[in-house]
């Protein structure tokens, strides 16, 4: 049995599959995901999961090189903004439009979407792979 780290066996299978420049997905519980995007679904109740909660799970396992928000985060959802920049404070960001963050889910580079129970307003994040040597 693994000691630390992330538990659920389909995220450990997509993060030990990761590659240079691959990307991961983790939003809320509104989040589209388009039919040809693998989606983790954790979603338990509404609120449950915490988008954050499992946002620092992902990050005890996988190496960050870049990650993208939605423009509309900053104004719909500073706090959540904030939490995410305080977990990433040397990693590069990208803003970008809501609706093109919906379409990069279907991207063949993004391996996997995780659905959180999170409920409120633009908590979705694309994680951009890094190398750790």
């Amino acid at each position: 049995m693994k000691r630390a780290g992330v538990f659920n066996t389909q995220i450990a299978a997509v993060l030990a599959d990761m590659g240079h420049f691959d990307t991961i997905s983790i939003g809320d519980a509104g989040m589209p995901v388009p039919r040809d995007c693998k989606k983790i679904d954790l979603c338990i109740t509404m609120g449950e999961p915490k988008f954050v909660d499992v946002l620092k799970n992902v990050l005890t396992e996988l190496e960050v090189q870049h990650y993208y928000l939605a423009k509309e985060i900053k104004v719909e959802n500073p706090q959540q903004e904030e939490a995410i920049i305080s977990l990433l404070p040397d990693v590069p960001a990208t803003y970008i439009p809501h609706s093109e963050m919906k379409l990069r889910l279907g991207n063949k580079s993004n391996k996997a979407f995780i659905r959180t129970g999170e409920n409120s307003p633009y908590s979705n994040i694309i994680l951009e792979s890094g190398v750790i040597f």
